[in-house]
């Protein structure tokens, strides 16, 4: 499909960090790993910058999973288990997403996320958007774009996706387990904040002995993301975690936390290769995500819902 891109100058525009409150969804496949939790209760647990309207299950497939579908279910459960340990309750929507990731550039997978977005995009603007915090298979959002370009000028992209564009590939597993879907969002003409994995929010580490000391035994939730933590591996002798999904929302809540540069939007090959073209619409990739700062406000903040 082609698309109809906006005037670099607005692209521009909508690609400056966000001031003062947003109105945000947040697209995950929160079966996967753990990370996706604690990006979930952070989003949640900051309602001074945050207002998260709805959650999008997204679909995977890993050895968590037995296949896209099967993974998107889980996803969803998981939100509804999580959201239910809230001491406030949430009061926006859950809903399920794609059961499959797309066959082509052309053929969207409908479904209750994609349906929802396109409805919800309506009540926002270019000067008032609706930011989509993507922290999966970016398959639901492009579906939602191949039904409904219109939404480009209402929406803003932030998605935890692919590597740095001086990577060697982009064999990232948000990325690749969708290359249709990823090209659409860059190709689309859609305002995009990238934040790659290798490098970047691989800087996002923690410890299960960090977790315990700092949320250990503060809520349901806390405790409940301590448990998923330490089951992820049986030895922790010498171990920390990646928490990539984190920095997404953390963007948001202060981008000065992230620092980052405009550039063409890459060219992504179904190879799993990036290209560059100068004269292509411009997006924002974030170079290096300053952990310290994150952490200790993720930490404050979660032991509070």
């Amino acid at each position: 499909m082609k698309f109809k891109h906006s005037d670099h100058s607005d692209l521009l525009r909508r690609l400056s960090p966000p001031q003062g409150k947003i109105d945000m969804v947040l697209d995950t496949d929160t079966y996967n790993e753990v990370d996706d939790q604690f990006a979930l209760a952070y989003a949640l647990a900051s309602p001074d910058k945050l207002n998260v309207k709805a959650i999008y299950a997204a679909p995977f497939h890993n050895d968590r999973s037995n296949g896209p579908e099967d993974g998107m279910y889980r996803s969803y459960d998981e939100i509804i288990r999580l959201t239910k340990m809230l001491k406030t309750p949430f009061e926006g929507s859950i809903y399920r997403g794609s059961k499959h990731f797309l066959t082509n550039e052309d053929t969207p997978e409908e479904s209750e996320a994609v349906r929802d977005l396109i409805s919800r995009s309506q009540k926002y603007s270019p000067e008032h958007p609706l930011y989509v915090v993507a922290i999966a298979a970016i398959t639901n959002i492009a579906s939602a774009i191949l039904m409904d370009p219109t939404i480009i000028d209402r929406i803003v992209i932030v998605w935890l996706g692919g590597n740095p564009l001086y990577w060697r590939d982009t064999h990232e597993f948000n990325l690749f387990q969708d290359i249709a879907a990823s090209r659409i969002i860059f190709d689309c003409g859609a305002p995009v904040i990238q934040l790659p994995c290798r490098g970047v929010t691989s800087h996002m580490l923690t410890t299960i002995e960090d977790l315990k000391f700092h949320i250990g035994g503060k809520s349901e939730l806390c405790d409940a993301l301590i448990e998923l933590y330490n089951g992820y591996r049986e030895n922790h002798f010498g171990y920390a975690k990646e928490l990539f999904d984190v920095a997404a929302v953390a963007w948001l809540i202060n981008s000065d936390w992230a620092p980052s540069l405009i550039v063409p939007s890459p060219i992504v090959s179904y190879e799993g290769n990036w290209s560059c073209d100068q004269t292509r619409h411009p997006i924002r990739t974030v170079e290096y995500v300053e952990r310290n700062p994150i952490f200790a406000d993720m930490y404050s903040k979660i032991t509070t819902i």
